[in-house]
Formats: C-alpha cells, structure tokens, sequence
C-alpha cells in the first residue's frame, strides 16, 4: 500500500455550554496541532444558518489560521459557487495567497444558492460492484439516503433567499469553473472581449479542487478540466464508489494533473481503546439528525445530553447510514477502517473530519491516528 496523507475537514462546530468564538479558536488551535502531527491539509467546511457550526466563510476563517501556521496546506471544503462569483471567489482566495503564497486549496461546492436535487448530468455506471451493502473489500456501502424531505423544507427556501440577492441566478456551475479557472490564469475574456485583471488572484499559486457527493455534475466538471476530486464517505456513504468511479472515468489530462487525484472524506473518533472512543461519539447521532432534518445542526451535545435524546423509527433513519459509517475506536481499529475505505476508493489521501464535545479529546483524537497512521509507514506530505 502507497503512501497516503491524512488531511483535516473543519465545520468549526460549536459545542453545547461554548460560543461561536470558543469553536474559532479551537479550530485555530487544532489547526496548529495538526500541523505538528503531521497532516498535509486543513480544510474548512461552509455551512449556513446552523446554531452549532461557526464555519460559515472558509476564506475568513483560512485567512486567521494561515497566520497562526507555517507549512499545513490550508483550504475550502468547499467554497459554495450556488451564492457567489467566480470574480468575488478569486479575490478572496488571492488575497490569502498574496500573504500566504502557495499555501492553499481552492475546494469549489455546487451548494448554496441552488435549488437541492437538481443534476445535469447523469453519472456512469458505477465500476466497483456493492453486493449485500459491501464493496469488495468489506467497506460499508449503506443504502442510499433520499433527501426529498428536504425539497419542500422553509429553512432550505430560507437560505436560498438570504444567500441570493434579489432577483438574482446563480451561474451555470461549469461555466463558473471555467470562469474561475481563466481568472486565475489571466486568460479571461468576455463574450464581447474585454479582459479581467484580479489584483491579487490573477496568477495565484492556488490549487483547485471540486467537491462531490455523486458521479454526476461534479465528478464531471473535476475529471473533463483535469482538477483534483474530493468525494464525501463521511457526507453521503452510500454514493462515494460512484463518484471516485464517474471522476475517474469523465478524467482528461491537463496541465493540473496527468493522471486522476482523488481525496475521499471519513467521520473518525479516536482514543486510547474502543470504549472511551464510542462515548465520545455519543453526541454524533442527535448532531446529524439535527442537520437531516434541516433544523440546523446543533451545538455538539454532551454524552449525557445526547444519550438524553428520545428517539423515534424516523429519527433512526434520518441517521443510520451515517452511524453505521463513522469509524470510531481505538487508533489500530480506525486506521484499520481507513486503510479499507482508502483500498475500496483507491483514494490518493483521506481527509478526516472529527467532532467531539471536549476541545482536549478532539486533539488527542487526531495526534493518535496521526501517531498510528505513521508507524503503519504512511506519509503525512501530499503529491
């Protein structure tokens, strides 16, 4: 098995008992951390309207963290292009990068502003074959999870409507990462001619990368630009093989990458053996309900406040693929976990996102796979 890099995804949450400001230093402090452990990626998530996650503008938040560290490669995972433009994108990325040069990951989302469950595209056949929720090689593949519930919800058309100005569509997502594409590279002209300059972003040493959930849209408009892939197992478990599989067959060469690079994304609980790990994922379960639901996710409970929870057969669903997917325990049966899931995806790095109650145990929970994932031979550097 090759080398593979672990990379951090950061929601900022916000546990129950803190505030917004708590959850920013935290993840400030973690990112620092990870640093000195080793990780090659430090990623923030965007999200809106969400009473227990403060992440709500990755390039915000990667600007203060870019200068408390010095090496860690830090990123958006991912930028939603559904409520903003390619010209406002690059400015704020050049303006990290004019400070921080060649320091950072431009992780683009279609989400936000657009309608949810819309695709323009319908993804390959999926190669690797899932026979009883299994991949080949034992991963767990869940049932897909329908998020029709959802269409209808006021909270969702509430977002919408804050995040878009009046009257206002979003822009095809290709053309948008064209757009983005031409104006880092200086090449931009307008349908009548006309050139954009973007001081600072034109000539950026950034690298861009497409977020995606399925072998549709996404895995299409990384794998036809020749762009670096981030598939989601932690987000949607049950399509991860379909989107490594559409990126991976929609892939052309390019002048970013001759061959596919893929990051794939896991939910991960570490500590010293399974028992105290599993009590600290507690609060998983109430936090993804909240979300699935779209009331918002929560602040991150206690164990005793999530065991607290009553739950009925629809809440159970909500989260079921999710739990059964969180790779939770002691560091040798974790990064038994990710060695599967990286096997199963033949992912190029795994990117992990860990959330506990205490600050202190989410630390520990990355220096002891980090730890592992080393003396296993793995190397922290990316390609």
């Amino acid at each position: 098995m090759s080398d593979i890099p672990l990379g951090v995804l950061d929601l900022v949450p916000i546990a129950s008992g803190s505030t917004a400001a708590d959850a920013l230093r935290n993840s400030i402090d973690l990112a620092q951390r990870t640093e000195s452990f080793g990780y090659a990626r430090y990623w923030f998530a965007e999200h809106h309207l969400n009473p227990g996650v403060a992440g709500t503008s990755p390039a915000v938040v990667l600007a203060l963290t870019a200068a408390a560290t010095s090496t860690i490669r830090l990123g958006s995972g991912a930028v939603q292009l559904g409520h903003r433009t390619a010209l406002s994108t690059v400015e704020e990325f050049g303006l990290v990068d004019a400070l921080h040069p060649g320091r950072l990951d431009l992780g683009l989302g279609r989400s936000g502003g657009r309608p949810p469950g819309t695709t323009a595209t319908a993804p390959p056949p999926t190669v690797t074959p899932v026979v009883d929720g299994r991949a080949p090689n034992g991963l767990r593949i869940p049932p897909r999870f329908s998020f029709e519930h959802l269409l209808g919800s006021p909270r969702i058309a509430l977002q919408r409507r804050l995040l878009l100005l009046p009257g206002a569509q979003s822009q095809d997502y290709a053309e948008q990462i064209d757009d983005i594409l031409a104006l880092l590279a200086g090449t931009y002209r307008s349908p009548e001619g006309e050139e954009a300059h973007v001081v600072p972003g034109e000539g950026a040493d950034v690298e861009v990368w497409v977020l995606g959930s399925s072998g549709g849209e996404s895995a299409e408009a990384a794998g036809v630009r020749g762009l670096r892939f981030a598939a989601n197992y932690h987000v949607s478990p049950a399509t991860v093989l379909e989107a490594v599989d559409g990126y991976r067959a929609f892939f052309q060469p390019s002048e970013f990458l001759d061959k596919p690079h893929v990051s794939v994304s896991a939910d991960v609980v570490v500590a010293e053996n399974d028992d105290t790990a599993r009590e600290l994922a507690t609060g998983y379960g109430p936090w993804v309900r909240s979300i699935r639901t779209a009331e918002g996710a929560i602040e991150f409970p206690t164990p005793d406040e999530a065991r607290a929870h009553v739950w009925n057969e629809q809440d159970r669903a909500l989260v079921q693929d999710r739990l059964d997917t969180q790779f939770v325990g002691s560091p040798a049966r974790v990064a038994d976990r990710l060695e599967q899931l990286q096997e199963a995806t033949q992912a190029d790095e795994l990117l992990i996102t860990t959330i506990t109650h205490g600050h202190a145990a989410r630390v520990r929970s990355y220096e002891l796979l980090a730890e592992e994932w080393r003396r296993r031979g793995h190397s922290s550097q990316s390609s």
